[in-house]
């Protein structure tokens, strides 16, 4: 291949990749969102635009789990320009499919399995990481349970601690705390999932001969890769819409601020966790779990659990 050739093949990737941070940010601006929305905190256009800056905001707060996209899941060898274009492609028409027909769908799950399909067609299985791989599909499985046993604790802790205060009391306070803890989720998702494109693009400079692959630890990311990242996935979430909002925010459990409150502080708490020992998980399923967690609290039957159903295997409303 000409070097003209593989330049231009490189700045395809690199577009594309970044056409699937933009799309990650439209398509799960409604993790950080649906709830303070619909529980009348913010009104919809002010909440986009706070989630589009805390997005921003968060991409810059570290790269271990762009390390773990680069090096993780497919073995180095099979890892060429076409694998990781065609995996893009693949994450991105489930994004825009999921998002056509509001479904709260996960990107990382898209983005894992393009990369797998890709790598598979590539080398065969032998392509796959085994030991990355569990590590990325246990964190993936046991975030959403882990985000709706906590905000189940949660929850009955606030209820105990306000159990003498009259609803009408804790309203203002809990909407003042919801805008903060909305605040937490958009920064939360910009710290996990714009570093997914940090690293399949870093992992494209380096089957490309434009970077270095290091011998051993993190990858490298350059700081262009984290900015135009971080620019990307702002843009995609100013650009934010209201079709998954109506599901989060309404069709599981009726909300109000102090549930709101717990569903997105355990939520946020839980991707920064996640994000700070390199784990891509799903912040769609993560804030799921948590309103979850919330809805128990209150009841089993205060749940729709038919919605919850379709919204984990991904079916239609």
């Amino acid at each position: 291949m000409s070097t003209s050739m593989l330049l231009g093949l490189v700045i395809a990737v690199i577009i594309v990749a970044l056409i699937f941070d933009f799309i990650n940010g439209f398509h799960d601006t409604t993790n950080a969102i649906a709830t303070v929305v619909s529980t009348g905190v913010l009104p919809l256009r002010t909440a986009i635009y706070l989630a589009a800056i805390l997005n921003f905001a968060g991409a810059f707060t570290g790269t271990a789990v762009a390390s773990t996209i680069g090096k993780g899941i497919i073995t180095p060898d099979s890892i060429t320009l076409v694998v990781v274009f065609s995996a893009l492609v693949g994450a991105i028409f489930w994004n825009l499919f999921t998002w056509y027909f509001g479904i709260p769908s996960s990107s990382s799950h898209a983005m894992v399995g393009g990369l797998i399909g890709a790598g598979i067609a590539h080398s065969g299985t032998s392509s796959i990481q085994g030991q990355g791989l569990t590590k990325i599909i246990s964190s993936l499985v046991i975030s959403p349970v882990l985000g709706m046993l906590v905000a189940f604790t949660l929850m009955i802790a606030i209820y105990w601690v306000f159990r003498r205060a009259a609803p009408a009391g804790t309203a203002p306070l809990f909407r003042r705390l919801q805008m903060l803890s909305a605040g937490f989720m958009a920064l939360s998702h910009g710290s996990n999932d714009a570093q997914k494109t940090m690293g399949v693009i870093t992992m494209s400079l380096v089957a490309a001969g434009y970077l270095v692959a290091p011998e051993a630890g993190k990858i490298s990311v350059p700081l262009w890769v984290v900015i135009a990242s971080a620019v990307a996935m702002g843009l995609g979430t100013a650009a934010g819409g209201v079709r998954i909002i109506k599901t989060l925010g309404t069709k599981i459990i009726d909300l109000k601020p102090m549930h709101g409150f717990a569903a997105e502080t355990t939520a946020a708490t839980v991707i920064f966790t996640a994000s700070h020992f390199g784990l891509p998980v799903s912040t769609t399923h993560c804030i799921s779990g948590s309103i979850l967690g919330v809805g128990a609290s209150q009841s089993v039957s205060a749940v729709r659990w038919g919605i919850t159903t379709r919204t984990s295997f991904g079916h239609g409303y």
